[in-house]
């Protein structure tokens, strides 16, 4: 579980990880509307979900690689990680799931 105060750990190897936070206004509503998107992401299992933080594990289509995809609300902020467990590199795989999050996100806005 992340910390209360300052979210999601930080991504230690940027070369499998990524990490976005921005300011919503209406936070509420966007972290909903985030973990919905998530939820419905092609081999996605939930392992956390509350109302303030939400934990899943998606895996890759062919070898089944696990990355570990995460969102946090805090204050009026929005955190989203996703990572890989294993590897020192994900081709991309982890940048582009956040920026479809993202994307998907603007559509429904």
């Amino acid at each position: 579980m992340p910390d209360s105060k300052s979210g999601l750990s930080p991504c230690l190897n940027p070369l499998n990880c990524v990490f976005f936070q921005k300011e919503f206004e209406d936070v509420d509503k966007t972290f909903d509307q985030l973990v919905t998107i998530a939820q419905k992401i092609p081999r996605t299992k939930v392992l956390v979900s509350n109302e303030h933080y939400w934990k899943g594990v998606c895996r890759s289509l062919i070898f089944r690689f696990p990355d570990d995809l995460e969102i946090f609300k805090i204050d009026k902020k929005i955190q989203i990680k996703s990572a890989s467990r294993y590897g020192g590199g994900d081709l991309g795989v982890n940048g582009t799931r956040v920026g479809r999050l993202l994307t998907a996100l603007e559509k429904i806005q």
